[in-house]
Parts: structure tokens; sequence; C-alpha cells
């Protein structure tokens, strides 16, 4: 009620300010018009000022209350703002010009209508955007309170920036500093725009910044660039929050924080089907394998958010379907889930689990995916987890009535030279075959590269390295990947459950492939060192692992779908001969008369997989 009552009241002063200024300006007016024109006044110059002044307070006032002038608050105004104020004051005068017209006031002079709007808008946007200058004052805070902070960005990225470093008073910009030289000499809100070729390291001395801001889109090229200058001068990095980041933690996450990888190599944020999403899956039992790894506890924290009617999380980890467990009914304490531990090689127990959960959409996550541990030794269980965990649980899904299942896929499926890749593809195979038994299950596939913070790759291993004082080994100077961050492939996964035919199998916008061994320096940069602290040490390529990898196959062409980062591959006429699921799982079932030898495996994959490469050698090594 206080709070009612304050708002009240600083409306009742704005009030009364403006009506004022609105009758000063009146006055004004007359006195402009008689008087410093050097024209004759008319006798009835007082009846004719005391008579019109309170009709002009009062059409005044009632223009500015209509257009909700007292609503805006004008410490945070921007150009709606004072485009309303504009049309507020040419309505009043419009208004009081008309009610004058019908008065007939004796000798009231016509051009005070023109000369008194000039004046009374010109006051009334003064006071307003004073009172904006002193708010950004106050929130600037004392020299000697606030940190000072260089822009990092062109001037349409560092204006939105700057607009929320007004919300602390940690910090205080100083300058931006622009990738494009064209915009070198500006100004943006009172600050300089510099840029090429002066330095980045010489700005950030005459300006006593040790910090820099990095603004822009995550991903982008002027962005890396911006970065490895940084690096270079010996700035510490920062960015703005995200906008799950001001969801989740609130207003204090407008606070600047340090730049993380997924900043710089992340992309724009996906934009999903709510509407389709919501209709798929709302009220609906949804079931997630592999539900404790980086892919599979992302989707699940995903699909909470739609409303599922139960969320059933299936993991063979007992430690991840705890912490997974955990973190959810903290999360979402009213929504009704199953957490259960099975491994996808036992189909009957899957059979069980599944009939008991009747999932209506089910995401298969679970595979072992390192290279180098599927190679030799694990081979065998390489196929036994990605290929007959796949037909099991495609099966499970099919028999009890799933409308939809979604398979996890790789990139290393494309052309595969080891076993792990030659699994993903050869599961994908097997996909499609079941596809065509189970008419009424929709199955696809969604292959997409490597995932920032994963489990498994090289952004842990080196932040390990890295805080260990290095050094930080990379395989081969010329090895890329492609990268993206573990939400932006949940959400392409989810979006991928929408879309077209069963046996589809779906390829990501990956964007552009990232040389490791930049990945690794920009590591080194963003930890505050630099190369001559944590050296980059070059270890060879390892077993089965390949220079760059590739999201289509040879044989394979594209075609859009109605998601700009989402196309559906599909294959030429040579798809290889056809997968026998029984025969397979009699020949790598559990229990066997003998366990196959890496090399049976691999001759195994090479006879299902037509394109499957086995390396005799790393690729690239001398």
């Amino acid at each position: 009620m206080s709070r009612l009552a304050d708002t009240w009241r600083r409306a009742g002063a704005a009030g009364l300010l403006d009506a004022a200024l609105v009758a000063l300006a009146w006055v004004a007016a007359f006195v402009f018009r008689f008087s410093l024109l050097r024209n004759n006044a008319p006798a009835n110059i007082l009846h004719i000022v005391a008579v019109t002044l309170p009709i002009a307070v009062l059409a005044w006032g009632a223009a500015l209350v209509w257009f909700g002038i007292y609503r805006s608050a004008w410490r945070h105004a921007s150009l709606p703002d004072v485009w309303r104020l504009a049309r507020a004051c040419a309505v009043a005068a419009l208004a009081l010009a008309a009610v004058l017209l019908v008065m007939r006031v004796p000798n009231f002079p016509r051009s005070i209508v023109l000369i008194h709007p000039l004046l009374a808008g010109g006051a009334l946007l003064a006071v307003r955007l004073a009172q904006r200058q002193l708010a950004e004052r106050s929130h600037r805070g004392a020299p000697g309170d606030a940190r000072p902070l260089l822009l990092l960005g062109s001037v349409d990225d560092a204006a939105p920036a700057l607009q929320s470093l007004r919300a602390t008073r940690l910090w205080r910009a100083v300058a931006v500093y622009s990738p494009l030289q064209a915009e070198a000499g500006e100004r943006l809100q009172d600050l300089p725009v510099l840029g090429p070729p002066r330095a980045l390291g010489e700005v950030a001395r005459a300006f006593g910044a040790q910090h820099a801001l990095v603004a822009g889109s995550a991903g982008s090229a002027t962005r890396r660039l911006l970065l490895e200058q940084a690096s270079g001068a010996r700035l510490a990095l920062l960015t703005l929050p995200r906008a799950d980041d001001w969801l989740q933690q609130g207003a204090g996450s407008t606070v600047p924080r340090n730049l993380e990888l997924a900043d710089l190599l992340g992309r724009a944020a996906v934009q999903l089907d709510v509407r389709g999403l919501s209709d798929l899956l709302a009220g609906q039992c949804v079931l997630v394998t592999g539900a404790g790894g980086s892919i599979g506890s992302e989707l699940c924290r995903q699909i909470a958010r739609f409303g599922v009617g139960r969320l059933v999380c299936l993991d063979m980890s007992e430690f991840a379907i705890y912490q997974l467990e955990q973190e959810l009914r903290a999360r979402h304490p009213d929504m009704p889930a199953v957490f259960l531990t099975a491994n996808v090689r036992d189909a009957t127990r899957l059979r069980v689990l599944f009939e008991r959960q009747r999932p209506a959409v089910v995401f298969h996550a679970a595979a072992y995916k390192h290279v180098p541990l599927m190679e030799q030794d694990n081979a065998i269980e390489a196929l036994r987890t990605n290929v007959l965990g796949t037909v099991n649980a495609a099966r499970a899904a099919a028999l009890c009535g799933a409308r939809r299942f979604v398979l996890v896929s790789t990139d290393k499926a494309v052309n595969p030279t080891n076993v792990m890749g030659a699994s993903k593809r050869l599961a994908e195979r097997a996909l499609q075959v079941l596809a065509h038994e189970h008419a009424g299950t929709r199955m696809v596939a969604v292959r997409f590269g490597n995932v920032l913070g994963s489990s498994g790759s090289v952004v842990p291993r080196f932040a390990q390295q890295i805080a260990a004082g290095g050094p930080v080994t990379v395989t081969h100077p010329d090895i890329v990947r492609y990268f993206m961050t573990i939400p932006e492939a949940a959400q392409l996964v989810l979006q991928a459950a929408l879309m077209g035919d069963s046996g589809d199998i779906y390829v990501l916008d990956m964007g552009e492939p990232v040389r490791i061994v930049e990945l690794a320096r920009l590591m080194i940069r963003l930890s505050g060192r630099d190369e001559d602290e944590i050296p980059v040490v070059f270890t060879g390529l390892r077993p089965g692992e390949k220079l760059f990898e590739e999201l289509l196959a040879d044989d394979e062409t594209t075609l859009p779908t109605p998601h700009p980062k989402l196309r559906v591959a599909r294959h030429g006429d040579v798809e290889g001969p056809r997968v026998d699921l029984d025969a397979l799982q009699r020949r790598i079932a559990i229990g066997g008369a003998e366990e196959p030898e890496a090399a049976a495996v691999k001759d195994l994959l090479a006879s299902l997989v037509p394109e499957y490469r086995p390396q005799l050698a790393p690729e690239g090594n001398a």
C-alpha cells in the first residue's frame, strides 16, 4: 500500500511541476510575442492571459494523462517515450487551439498557439532528460568506487551492453574499442569510440582499464578476433549474462561475469517450436535413456520445461541417476518423475520397464562415445551398447506403443574410421530397418558433432591440464572439430522429434569447424595465462582419430526442414547390405561361446557398414 501511495505522490509532484512549466511557457509566449517582437499589446492583455492560462494548463494536463506520460519511468527513458511525449504535446496544442477558437477571446493573438507548444514541449522534455541524466550519474558511482571497463565490439554491439551496465555501480565504462576501423573517432553516449590502427593494449593503458567487456553475438568472427587481441593486451575478459541466467538467478545476474568458452564458441539461441513441442510433450510420459550423461541430463532439463505428465530417467550409472534426481526434484518438485537404473543391453529389463511406464516419446542418448577407448579391447562393448542398445530400446518403444523414438547420433558415423563411429552408423542403419518394421512409431536419428563440456570431450581435459600448470596436449596441429553447446544440442534433438518421416537422419547446423590447437590457446588465454607459461604440446593422433569429421557421407545430400538449423540427410542408391538384426544380436550377444577380438569386430563392421575404413595407423601421423 505504501508503494502505491509513493507512486501516486511522485505522479502528483510531476503533474504539479508540468502544470507550472505549461503556465510559465504560456506567459513566456505572450512576452515573446509582444515584447521581444516589439508589437503593441492590446489593452486587455492581462485579461486575455488570466482567462486563457487555466484553459491551457487543463488542456495540456489532460493530454499528458491521456497518453500515460506519468506512467513512464523517465529515469530509464528511451526514444519511444520521447515520441509519446511529442504526440501528447501535439494533441494538447491542437485541442487548446480548438477550444480558444470556439471561445473567441477578443484580441487573442493567434500566433500564441504556435509559440506556446514549442516552449512548453521543450520545457517538459528538458526536465525529463535531466531526470534521466541524474539517474545515470547516480548509477555510475564515484570514480573511486567503480572500476574502469573497456567495451569491445562495434557501436551496434556496445550500445545495448552499455545500457545494461547502468544497472551496476561496480563498473564504469570508459571507452569503446571497435574492430571496425570506420567507427573509430565516433562517440557513443559520450564515450569515445576507438579502434584500429590503434592497438587495444595501448587504449587500455591510456584509460587505466584492466578489464574488458566483450559485446556482440556469441561465436562471431569479430568476437574471436577481439578476444585474441584482448588476451595479448593482458585484459581480464567479461561478458553480460545470458537471458537464461536472468531467468534463473534474478536481477543480480545483470552484473558482468567472466567470459567462458561457451560464450565464445556458442551461437545465437535456438528458436524452438514451443507450441509444437508443447503439443508433443505436455501431459505425456517421456523417457530418456542415458539420462545421467551430458546430453541426456540436458534433455531431461529441457523436457521438464514443457509440463510433461511423467519424466522417466534411465541410466546404468547409479551415481549419475542419483545426481540427476536431486537436481530435478529441487528444480521441479511438482513434476512426476521416475529414476531407473538399467542397462540398455538388457532387452528383457527394457521391455518390462517400457511396458510399465508406457512412454509416448523416447530419447535414446545412452552410448559409449570415447573413440580411443572403444578402438581395441573394448570394441565389442561399443557394438553391444551402441548397436544392440539402440535395437533393444527402439523395439521396446515400439512394443509399448510409443509415438516417437529419437536416436542421438554423431558426426563420427560419417565415413567412419573408428569402431565408435562405425557402431553409431550401424545403429542408424538398424534404426532404419526397425522404422520399416514398426510403422506405428516414428523413428529418427539426429547427428551432431562435439559438445562443449560434455564428458570425454577435450574441454574438461584442457581445463584440468591448465589448472595443473600444463602442458596442454593436442594430438595434431591441423585437427579440427565442430562444436556446439550442450543446451543447443539438446534443444535441436527435441526439435527433430517434431519433424520428418520415420527413418530420417537429421544433421544439425554446426557452424564453422574449430581448430583444436586454437581452442587450447583460447582456453589458456581465458585462464589469464599465455603460452610461455602453459605450453601446447603435440602428441600425435590416437587410434581411429581423423583430422576432421564430416557431417554428411559422400553419397548423401541434404534437404531443408522448417527449422533453419536442421537438415535431413538423404542417402544415394547404394545403401549396403540389409542388416539382419536377429543374426547380429546372436553374433555379438553377451555370454556367447567366445568373446570376439577387436579384429573380428572390425571385420564385422566392415561387412555391415560399407563406408567404414579401419585405420592401420592414425591419420596424419608420420
